[in-house]
């Protein structure tokens, strides 16, 4: 789906803060883009910290197979007769293998009925088959052959000669365009229905590598902001965060803001230095076996305004309303409307216009920072158990500050449970 907010980050140029790399692993940037330099001396309460991924147990290869079971389900379901994967995150989902994407084809076919089939350049074969562990059927392509020709006889193999193949939404065109060219006897649909289909939900072992990615953000984010000091500069301020999260044992980070470059929802290239009564907004998070966390936290460097307490609480109202209404069955905008209209009710918007919620209410996440589906207007996709969501529902007012509350939740049986606890105010950012 859309590019994660993250990845956006990495892409924009100028903005202080963190970036998915390789897959998903955050580092903290300086404005101008380049790695925020690691503090020459790290701050005690960072040089305390001790790694907190003991006992982290990864994804199963039994549970891969019963998501490739759940796979070809969804496919009879929709009427696709096979999927093709590129590298990147569904396909270390469905199979567990990483693998970089470059001009050259390397994927996987999966079929509603039949083998998995990889595509794999020729001289790349011995590394891919040391890696592969789910289908033996590898099919290569010298530099001066067509890897499309290759996915074209896949199909034929598995028995196909017309139907409908879905493409998964993070294809690059160019090799879509080539198979169909290769196929020209099939129709070419979206693979979400598929993918999603089973990326939404998460078991019980993904809710757990989740929970320890939010348990250790937890614990960056406090050691991070006992580190604000006058005078700091945010790549200071990402940099020793950043340093936290490596003490804990993962790859992670921030971006964030002072004063009224926190209205920005995804921050300022403005260079900026801390000082007495600014708002302080961090957002971020860090991977666990792949699974992402994403928190953000608002505070005051010093003693806050009444003004800056009453958009605190008034943001804390509006995320409590999000949570209320995440309820099972119900339809995913449902929460941004609950959210948006204690924002709407206390004089902001309406709508997306600021003072006020610029933007959706939350996002799924899982593998991916942000990953189907949304709490955003028009949304009916209903609420089940399983799905995991932000409920962040920014106040941005530009020129004074903004204030963002962001803390996911997972959908159970009974309803939703966060992974973190709240903020319970403006002077104490954790639970």
């Amino acid at each position: 789906m859309c590019t994660d907010r993250r990845e956006f980050l990495r892409l924009s140029a100028g903005l202080a803060g963190a970036a998915f790399v390789a897959p998903a692993l955050l580092r903290a940037k300086s404005a101008d883009g380049e790695p925020a330099e690691a503090p020459a001396v790290l701050p005690e309460v960072i040089r305390k910290l001790k790694p907190m991924i003991a006992g982290v147990t990864p994804v199963s290869d039994d549970e891969r197979h019963a998501r490739l079971a759940k796979a070809r389900r969804l496919m009879a379901e929709h009427r696709i007769d096979a999927i093709y994967l590129e590298p990147g995150t569904s396909m270390n989902y469905f199979t567990g293998l990483r693998w970089g994407n470059s001009e050259r084809m390397f994927a996987v076919v999966i079929p509603a009925k039949g083998e998995l089939a990889w595509v794999c350049p020729k001289f790349e074969e011995e590394r891919a088959r040391e890696l592969i562990r789910f289908g033996a059927d590898v099919r290569t392509w010298e530099e001066d052959a067509s890897p499309y020709e290759r996915v074209a006889e896949i199909f034929r193999d598995r028995g196909l000669r017309t139907g409908r193949i879905g493409i998964e939404e993070r294809v690059r065109f160019f090799l879509f365009d080539g198979i169909r060219q290769a196929a020209p006897a099939f129709e070419f649909v979206s693979a979400t229905p598929v993918t999603a289909g089973c990326r939404m939900f998460k078991s019980s072992a993904e809710i757990a590598l989740m929970q320890r990615a939010n348990d250790i953000a937890i614990e960056a984010y406090r050691a991070g902001l006992a580190t604000l000091r006058e005078g700091m500069t945010q790549d200071e301020f990402a940099g020793n965060t950043a340093a936290a999260f490596r003490a804990l044992g993962v790859a992670g980070g921030i971006f964030c803001s002072f004063g009224k470059f926190t209205a920005f929802p995804h921050g300022s290239s403005t260079p900026q230095q801390l000082h007495e009564g600014d708002v302080v907004l961090l957002d971020g998070g860090c991977s666990v076996e792949g699974y992402q966390s994403d928190i953000t936290r608002t505070v005051v460097f010093g003693r806050p305004t009444q003004r800056q307490r009453d958009i605190w609480d008034l943001e804390r109202r509006a995320q409590d309303a999000g949570f209320a209404a995440a309820k099972v069955g119900a339809p995913c905008e449902a929460v941004d409307a609950a959210a948006r209209k204690v924002l709407t009710d206390a004089g902001f918007g309406p709508d997306y216009r600021t003072p006020g919620l610029p933007h959706r209410t939350g996002h799924g996440i899982g593998m991916d920072g942000h990953e189907w589906t949304n709490f955003v207007r028009g949304n009916r996709t209903p609420i089940q158990p399983g799905m995991c969501f932000s409920d962040e529902p920014t106040i941005v007012i530009y020129g004074e500050f903004g204030i963002r509350l962001e803390d996911c939740l997972y959908i159970t049986e009974s309803g939703p449970k966060f992974f973190t606890p709240q903020s319970p105010s403006i002077e104490q950012p954790f639970g």
